[in-house]
């Protein structure tokens, strides 16, 4: 590169400071720029890398562009996190999102990138648009007692943005399970993974709005839940005192924003003998449905 800008120099006569224009018809470059290149022909080829590659980049400045060759798309550095560098579509409910989930944000236990369908109009909270998958699922559910990891999505434990992965046998990320949660405190924003993941406007269910499309929606079992637009499955849970899973495919515990005490959260669960709201131990993990208003 440097013997490049020297040969540009002495062909072009710029000095060390002038404005550089890379072309074929011999225009200046524009004003604006310091580098012009312009072609009708040909693109721009920055440097492609994997994400891995990518996050080994030593300090890398604010501004800094690549193209990910595992996302398929350009990345740019905020001065904080590596993020997609892409248009923000304008939202509309019913319409499909796509996230790239990067465990670089301290949320998501793997990067993986995951298409979330979304439904309004649920009887009890028509004014909300919901994801019809648990967040971090790679698919919908196939069946109300569908013990798949890929339906399961991740596991939150109350007002804690780690979300964690559970195959069936370990747990990812494989830290020291937190056994007791004791704290005075709803789930806040800076926590709350809906609005860490999918953006602004989305959030974690209040425990009122998730009473109401229970009530209205007349649910009394899981085929309930799981025939409304919703489709709330049996992902089960990961236990509080040992991080074990637990009870996927026979049970499934959501939960809400809400607290019920310093030790307790509010939660909505589903099995085959009914539905309804509950308060559960804060250091349980459970899944979660991301909701926004309209």
């Amino acid at each position: 590169m440097k013997n490049l800008l020297i040969l540009l120099f002495l062909v072009t006569g710029l000095s060390a400071w002038s404005q550089v224009a890379i072309n074929t018809d011999g225009s200046d470059p524009d004003n604006s720029a310091m580098l012009d290149v312009k072609s009708t022909g040909k693109g721009f080829l920055p440097p492609r890398m994997t994400t891995g590659q990518r996050n080994a980049i030593a300090s890398p400045v604010e501004g800094l562009v690549i193209y990910n060759t595992d996302e398929k798309g350009l990345n740019i550095f905020n001065g904080t996190d590596w993020t997609p560098l892409m248009p923000i579509p304008v939202f509309e409910c019913g319409y499909s999102i796509t996230i790239y989930h990067s465990i670089a944000g301290g949320v998501a236990p793997v990067n993986k990138t995951v298409t979330y369908e979304t439904v309004s109009d649920i009887p009890g909270e028509p004014g909300k648009c919901w994801i019809t998958s648990n967040l971090g699922a790679r698919r919908q559910a196939t069946a109300v007692n569908d013990s798949t990891e890929a339906s399961a999505g991740w596991y939150w434990q109350f007002n804690r943005k780690q979300g964690y992965k559970h195959d069936g046998s370990a747990r990812t990320p494989n830290t020291t399970w937190i056994t007791t949660i004791i704290e005075n405190s709803e789930w806040i924003a800076a926590n709350d993974p809906c609005f860490l993941e999918l953006g602004t406007g989305w959030r974690l269910p209040t425990i009122s709005e998730w009473d109401n499309v229970n009530a209205i929606g007349g649910w009394t079992n899981w085929n309930d839940s799981w025939n409304s637009g919703l489709k709330l499955h049996a992902a089960g849970f990961i236990y509080y005192s040992g991080g074990l899973l637990s009870s996927r495919g026979s049970s499934g515990n959501f939960w809400s924003i809400s607290q019920w005490n310093s030790n307790n959260g509010w939660y909505i669960y589903i099995g085959g003998a009914g539905c309804g709201s509950g308060y559960g131990d804060r250091a349980a993990g459970f899944t979660i449905r991301c909701i926004r208003n309209l």
